[in-house]
């Protein structure tokens, strides 16, 4: 019998389409066991499926299911009940903030231990913890050799990858070109944003007038990107994730309180410097950074060999598994 799961995500303007992201990236590793995915339609992510999941199934009502997955912080334990219905229930989280109404919890995050969620979730839970559990799309990891070869030749920055999530809070990626664009000499920046973002007008207007700027809307090439680039400056979200796999060195900007805990983490075992957006001296600390990172290639190597061991890139092959056997 097939078994039917259904997603319940948050996606928005000031939450970005990154649950939505890793939950699709879930729901296929489940399909390719056989399960029946869909994803509870809102417009906002509706517009994220639309871009990147075109072909996977939405609905308007999560009955009838076998199984429900929750990545949303706006949910606590009562509302996963009041979906679930006694029914097999994976909890995405990252924050470790709140009772939970789960039967697995999937928290990534690098720093995370069980007992950050002791009194939180049920007796029964089973934690998945930590990257090696991050959702990671398999495109990624078909490159890990690949990638691994190309940052082992240690060649200079000639590409940067400028990736600060698909709806571009704050108008974060204008920010950061406007900073990098007077520091970069002869390289190129591939600047990665979704179709509604803020500095998209502002961006395209610039890629017009500068060559070195190529604009990737909606970008369906991520991991090859990924690949080509010698350095990156990333969001703290889940595309660390897809960085880490490819071993890419990168400058991470903190641009929501949630990935605080994860980055700061990373920082302190050495595989990136983070950069708080919110801070006072954000705009002096990200140059100082930044022409570092692109000037010390002794640095983007010890960054790089520190990202490679993070995570293997087959969390979503682990969490499926686990939920596979819950149904």
């Amino acid at each position: 019998m097939t078994r039917r799961i259904v997603f319940v995500c948050a996606a928005g303007p000031s939450i970005g389409g990154g649950h939505v992201m890793r939950s699709l990236t879930l729901a296929r590793a489940l399909a390719a066991r056989g399960a029946a995915c869909a994803f509870l339609s809102t417009p906002e992510v509706a517009g994220v499926l639309d871009a990147f999941g075109p072909d996977m199934a939405r609905t308007e009502t999560t009955e009838p299911f076998d199984a429900v997955v929750f990545d949303s912080y706006a949910l606590a334990a009562d509302d996963h009940r009041a979906i679930a219905k006694g029914r097999p229930t994976l909890v995405i989280d990252d924050l470790a903030d709140r009772p939970l109404a789960a039967d697995l919890v999937l928290d990534a995050g690098p720093a995370r231990r069980p007992e950050d969620y002791a009194g939180l979730v049920p007796a029964h839970a089973r934690l998945l913890l930590g990257p090696n559990h991050a959702p990671v799309r398999p495109a990624f990891v078909a490159l890990r050799e690949a990638a691994l070869a190309r940052r082992a030749a240690r060649g200079p920055v000639r590409r940067i990858l400028v990736s600060l999530g698909m709806t571009d809070v704050g108008g974060i990626t204008g920010r950061v070109v406007a900073l990098l664009a007077p520091i970069l000499g002869d390289v190129t920046l591939d600047l990665v944003v979704g179709a509604a973002a803020p500095s998209l007008p502002t961006l395209r207007a610039l890629a017009d007038e500068d060559p070195r700027l190529v604009l990737h809307v909606d970008a369906q090439d991520m991991p090859r990107l990924v690949l080509e680039a010698e350095l990156a400056i990333g969001a703290g979200g889940s595309t660390t994730w897809e960085r880490c796999v490819l071993a890419l060195p990168a400058l991470t900007l903190i641009l929501a309180d949630n990935q605080i805990a994860a980055a700061r983490a990373l920082e302190a075992a050495g595989v990136t410097p983070c950069v708080d957006v919110n801070a006072a001296d954000f705009e002096t600390a990200f140059v100082a950074q930044a022409q570092s990172l692109i000037a010390d290639g002794d640095r983007r190597a010890t960054l790089s060999t520190a990202s490679a061991t993070v995570c293997d890139g087959r969390g979503a092959e682990r969490v499926a598994e686990a939920f596979w056997g819950l149904m």
